[in-house]
């Protein structure tokens, strides 16, 4: 007696859920085409703050006496900006809230807008001269690094391994860039001075190491024409005059009395430098935007060819005659399994079957390339854990965390992102 239960009129099919599973890949690309010119404003707004930040540093060292007019100029720019990113940001903003794929994605643009909305006051205080190149220079790098991290945790969303690889070359890009502007900031304060204290020396060594560790990364997942523009920047004449002024700060002691013409030349070689990353990062982002348009008509194609194909498939007439069907199951189950029918719609059911595995093979083949892009992201995440949970049972500074675990690292012989782990693992334990 035939016990198999027949379907309930109108539910949904194996078609059905295919043809969904194929959709979904492909909201999520028309997402990131969406998401890759928010991504665009905020490359260009970070940029700008980071000019401006420049400019205040100068301005506040030198009494207000460098820099007043240009400092005004990069204001503006930075103002139009901004006004960019806010355009792009409300026209995704239903895409980000009405089916949103990150809480923390959500809470990033959060803290960067709130941070954007202290911009006003934080200017008025530095025309009035009311806060120090220092304090200017950590208000500016708190809101340089909210808008940054967007960028982060848009790329933990992405699963398309060949989208989720740029994105990570643009956020580690970006924060290598950032602590370029941050060291640009402190070599200007310690050759202006004419002198580099134990503390400033320390910065910038942090900070150079900083770089590096982002540059390696974005190496890892750059395309080759953003990466060819690196080797180039790499080649610059201009890199050799940087790391001879590194030399001076980071030499604790040697160089006690320097010349405090010095910090305008620092201040120009570094704004080169941090010009010519930007133009890198504009590779990336295009190189970025045009993966996704790629992408988006491959899966758009693929999908209409998917629906045209289930819909023939349901249209054939019924077999008269009970068939077998041997199957590949995808794993080390013995060869020719078999999957008996009813003979109703069994060419149907077999075609579906190889549909399904085809679908559930090519989003295995996805989700193991996008391996190395997340474990990236996750070093990341839990270093800055690390650093924190440093800083908190120690009460010592980031930098001062940072180089405390950059020391673990160098004792025990092991790797960064290892010894994060370790010590997370460990605080986890002792809750």
């Amino acid at each position: 007696m035939n016990t198999k239960r027949a379907p309930a009129p109108n539910s949904p099919s194996a078609g059905d859920y295919l043809i969904a599973s194929k959709s979904c890949e492909l909201m999520n690309l028309q997402y990131f085409l969406q998401m890759g010119k928010l991504v665009q404003c905020i490359s260009n707004l970070v940029h700008a703050l980071q000019c401006e930040r420049g400019a205040s540093n100068v301005f506040l060292g030198s009494s207000g006496e460098k820099f007043a007019q240009e400092r005004k100029h990069l204001v503006a720019t930075s103002d139009r900006l901004r006004s960019e990113f806010e355009q792009a940001l409300a026209e995704i903003h239903e895409e980000l809230t009405a089916h949103p794929v990150s809480s923390r994605l959500l809470n990033q643009l959060a803290s960067a807008l709130h941070g954007l909305e202290g911009l006003p006051e934080l200017r008025r205080c530095v025309v009035a001269r009311k806060v120090t190149a220092a304090s200017a220079t950590e208000d500016y790098s708190t809101l340089i690094h909210n808008l940054i991290a967007v960028v982060f945790e848009a790329a933990d969303t992405a699963v398309d391994p060949t989208i989720a690889g740029l994105l990570v070359a643009m956020v580690h890009l970006m924060n290598g860039k950032e602590f370029c502007g941050q060291e640009r900031a402190v070599g200007s304060a310690g050759f202006s001075s004419g002198r580099f204290d134990r503390a400033l020396s320390e910065r910038m060594a942090h900070l150079i190491e900083a770089q590096e560790r982002c540059f390696e990364v974005f190496n890892s997942f750059a395309d080759d024409g953003s990466l060819d523009l690196w080797e180039k920047l790499r080649e610059n004449p201009r890199e050799a005059e940087i790391e001879r002024l590194r030399q001076r700060g980071t030499a604790i002691g040697r160089y006690k009395d320097l010349d405090p013409a010095l910090a305008d030349e620092w201040f120009r070689l570094m704004s080169e430098r941090m010009d010519e990353l930007k133009t890198i990062e504009d590779s990336v982002e295009g190189c970025f935007h045009a993966r996704c348009t790629e992408r988006f008509a491959d899966a758009r194609n693929s999908l209409a060819h998917q629906e045209t194909l289930v819909a023939s498939l349901g249209a054939q007439e019924p077999s008269s005659q009970p068939m077998l069907v041997l199957c590949d199951s995808g794993n080390d189950q013995q060869a020719g399994e078999s999957w008996a029918s009813d003979g109703i719609g069994q060419q149907f059911g077999r075609s579906i079957f190889d549909l399904v595995q085809e679908q559930t093979r090519r989003l295995q083949q996805m989700t193991d390339e996008l391996q190395s892009a997340r474990e990236a992201l996750e070093d990341r995440k839990t270093q800055e854990k690390a650093v924190l949970l440093l800083m908190e049972h120690r009460r010592i500074s980031n930098d001062e965390a940072h180089r405390v675990l950059r020391k673990l690292a160098m004792d025990q012989g092991r790797k960064l992102p290892e010894v994060a782990r370790a010590l997370v693992s460990m605080a986890d334990v002792l809750k």
